[in-house]
């Protein structure tokens, strides 16, 4: 990667009552970011300015800047306050967030109007959940959101670029929230995350394992309240599942992708143990299970898809409308 797109590692916030300034802080003399606290705009200046008694700052130091979030009024700072090392990725560290911070930005709600000022109070509130949020991971160095067998596939002007340029939108779970640092060209405060799990199991002397699970932002949702695909054939919790061998020098990467079943159905929610299922749209479950499939392949290949639902029931309904979607669809590059 080009140095001058290269993260910074090490940060420091300052608040002061009318801004916040990140800076850098591994020495390089690098330009702080300075943030206002009035209306959210940002420039990046040379240095953290004087402090007087009037000015006091808090300082913390923090790992990254996870975006800017913009409610009714105001905007909110979202920054990275404690993480920990829970492996590597191809030989890079892998870092999951264990602390967020909502910084709001919000001084220009005291010329609003009592019900925006009401509104905004709830909305903001409902962001102390962002703080407790797990899951989330990122690394400084390397794309989380691609597979090995991506990444190894990326030529050098591609790999020089920055990590959110690089990165697959699909994965990128801060993507709405990094635009306006996006928009300021602050290539070397934006911190891509992902949304999911990271597991390593390391085998003294004989082999290494990662198992690396990337969640799709498309159509996310609890389980049974989403179900099914949407029209464009985006199906309900997909996730791609990367398991990585590497042993005497040599990496094998092996990459599955599940998700639901692909046209749509829904799940009606009631107090039964087993809600019933419901296909809708009956008609257009070919052409969206065309549209899932040509996706498919597009960023995978060939494919080979394993029907995992009960064949008897509700959920045999269900793979009875797989079964002869499928036989539509099926051919050298979809069995």
């Amino acid at each position: 990667m080009d140095s001058r797109n290269k993260l910074h590692s090490r940060l420091r916030l300052w608040e002061f009552p009318d801004q916040y300034i990140i800076e850098p802080a591994n020495g390089s003399g690098a330009p702080c970011l300075d943030i206002s606290r009035v209306d959210a705009s940002m420039k990046l200046i040379d240095q953290v300015g004087e402090c007087d008694s009037l000015r006091v700052p808090k300082i913390h130091p923090i790992s990254g800047v996870v975006g800017m979030l913009k409610l009714l009024a105001g905007s909110y700072l979202v920054v990275v306050t404690e993480s920990e090392r829970v492996g590597s990725f191809l030989g890079h560290p892998i870092f999951k967030i264990t602390s967020l911070k909502v910084l709001p930005c919000d001084h220009s709600l005291k010329n609003s109007p009592e019900e925006q000022k009401k509104m905004e109070n709830e909305f903001s509130k409902l962001l102390s959940v962002a703080e407790k949020t797990t899951g989330l991971f990122f690394s400084y160095q390397v794309n989380l959101t691609l597979s090995s067998q991506r990444l190894h596939d990326l030529g050098a002007e591609s790999k020089s670029l920055p990590l959110w340029r690089q990165a697959e939108p699909r994965f990128l779970w801060n993507n709405y929230m990094l635009e306006v640092l996006i928009d300021n060209k602050l290539d070397q405060f934006l911190l891509p995350s992902r949304f999911n799990s990271f597991e390593t199991a390391i085998g003294k002397d004989i082999v290494d394992i990662t198992l690396i699970a990337r969640r799709c932002t498309r159509r996310n949702g609890t389980r049974m309240w989403r179900r099914g695909a949407d029209a464009d054939g985006y199906v309900a919790n997909f996730v791609e599942t990367e398991q990585i061998v590497q042993m005497n020098g040599y990496t094998s990467s092996f990459v599955q992708v599940r998700g639901s079943m692909p046209f749509m159905w829904e799940q009606i929610v009631d107090l039964t143990y087993k809600p019933k299922f419901e296909i809708v749209q009956p008609e257009e479950a070919t052409r969206i299970a065309e549209r899932h499939f040509l996706d498919l392949r597009k960023k995978y290949g060939s494919v080979l898809a394993v029907d995992l639902v009960n064949k008897h029931g509700g959920e045999g309904r269900l793979s009875e409308k797989f079964a002869s979607v499928m036989q539509h669809i099926t051919g050298d590059e979809i069995r």
